[in-house]
């Protein structure tokens, strides 16, 4: 008899809710062997290889190629090489039941442990046609009085959970507003407060707007945008446009949706940018020695960046307030140097993390980084390489960038920015010399890191980075 299984959306990390298929890598109703790609799941810093665990077919793909689904969603249904009835195939698909933990259990299962709440109502009520809710939000529509057939569900296809209820049951907010704009009407549309209010300051009607946002809600953009196509144009039919607008073509752009790694790294940034309050301490380092240095070096010599790794894990033993996590409240020290380091890919950013940086040798930093940028490049970083650290390092000096300044990768305390060495004049034992200097930019996290310990881990960067030897 053939065994079919689920074949569901993995969960890698704490924080991965969705995952997009980049592309099946078998056909339906191919054999496959253990050990064969079945597809390629892109996560929000890379794109994982998952691996036939045993033998198989798939007799039926579901998911789509490109489409993102949450974690535990229905990708496709296994065999164990078997062949399969559509019937069974559509069986197991009916009762599968997808695990979501972003979403309230559903309690009504018989394996669940009873709810107080529940077990307060005398008899079960029977729901409206159509309407999907938890035992809880059932006995909580019960005790607030809220009829059910009104209430918009926030579930996965519009299942009611017990905080719909509560949102439901509260009375409509009286505002009394002062000053030059008039209250915003309520409106029954689903909308954002500033979506309402550039409605109704413009005599726009949100029944004829589109919703972007969750279930539809019409959002300020959503308005925006309405407004912008209402303009009218620069210059109307009737008026003579002038000759260099006449001669003028306009290009239509292409646009590309973000991928999910590009739309995490976005919300991360944004989120660091708005919630750390970032401070900046920057340095001049003189890098003649160490290019002449590494110059001189036989074999497989390290990159620049190494020597920078490495000066980086030696500065942050001798000033740890530097190498931290923060969370919160609370600050984690490390007795390591784990030193995560910023690598471009095709698909945004990456910074997999070389562990215990300052006891490894140049020469092993050297074959490490390597390692990590080919796996990271090609997408097959495990999620352990890329999460944590406790410093960051971002290198622009290979594109020719002289000085800039990065943002915080939290829940890490600061970052180095390091630019282009280029030649400057600098005080050589009272003598004026043009040599090569490195420009580097220290961003810190004010909550957790003073003045004094960025201007303390600089100075002693610098002296490792003129001290070439001293690495």
């Amino acid at each position: 008899m053939t065994k079919l299984t689920a074949f569901t959306m993995p969960k890698w990390g704490i924080e991965m809710a969705e995952g997009t298929i980049a592309e099946w890598m078998v056909a339906e109703n191919a054999p496959f062997a253990k050990g064969t790609v079945l597809t390629l799941i892109e996560t929000d810093k890379i794109t994982n290889e998952v691996e036939a665990e045993k033998d198989g077919r798939f007799v039926r793909i579901i998911a789509q190629a490109g489409q993102t689904y949450p974690v535990g969603a229905l990708l496709g249904v296994l065999s164990d090489g078997g062949e399969a009835s559509v019937a069974e195939v559509d069986a197991l698909i009916a009762a599968f039941r997808p695990s979501d933990s972003r979403f309230e259990p559903d309690t009504s299962s018989p394996c669940a442990a009873p709810d107080p709440l529940v077990a307060q109502a005398a008899t079960p009520p029977i729901l409206p046609d159509g309407v999907a809710a938890s035992q809880v939000a059932i006995a909580e529509a019960q005790r607030l009085g809220v009829d059910l057939a009104g209430v918009e569900g926030s579930g996965r296809h519009g299942r009611i959970f017990a905080q719909d209820v509560h949102q439901s049951a509260r009375p409509a907010p009286s505002v009394t507003l002062t000053g030059a704009f008039p209250p915003t009407p309520p409106s029954a549309i689903l909308s954002t407060p500033v979506a309402r209010r550039l409605a109704s300051l413009n005599g726009l009607d949100l029944a004829g707007i589109q919703g972007t946002g969750a279930r539809g809600k019409v959002r300020r953009d959503d308005v925006l945008t309405v407004l912008e196509q209402a303009r009218p144009a620069r210059y109307p039919d009737t008026v003579a446009q002038p000759p260099q607008y006449q001669a003028a073509v306009p290009h239509s752009a292409d646009v590309i949706p973000m991928s999910s790694m590009r739309r995490t790294i976005a919300r991360r940034l944004t989120e660091a940018k708005q919630q750390i309050p970032h401070f900046y301490v920057r340095r001049r380092v003189r890098a003649d020695r160490l290019l002449a240095l590494r110059a001189a070096a036989v074999g497989d010599r390290p990159s620049v960046n190494d020597y920078i790794v490495r000066a980086c894990a030696l500065a942050l033993m001798e000033v740890p307030a530097l190498n931290i996590q923060v969370h919160g409240h609370d600050v984690h020290h490390f007795p390591a140097a784990d030193i995560a380091v910023a690598v471009a890919t095709d698909r945004g950013l990456v910074t997999p993390i070389l562990f215990g940086a300052d006891g490894l040798s140049l020469a092993e930093i050297n074959r490490g980084m390597k390692a990590l940028a080919q796996r990271a490049r090609s997408g097959k970083l495990r999620p352990e390489e890329f999460t944590g650290g406790s410093f960051s390092i971002s290198n622009l000096g290979s594109f020719g960038v002289e000085q800039f300044d990065a943002i915080i990768n939290p829940p890490q305390g600061a970052i180095l920015a390091v630019g282009a060495a280029r030649p400057e004049p600098v005080d050589d034992d009272g003598a004026i010399r043009i040599v090569p200097v490195l420009h580097l930019a220290l961003s810190c996290d004010h909550r957790a890191i003073d003045g004094a310990d960025g201007g303390r881990f600089m100075a002693a960067l610098a002296n490792l980075l003129e001290q070439p030897h001293l690495l």
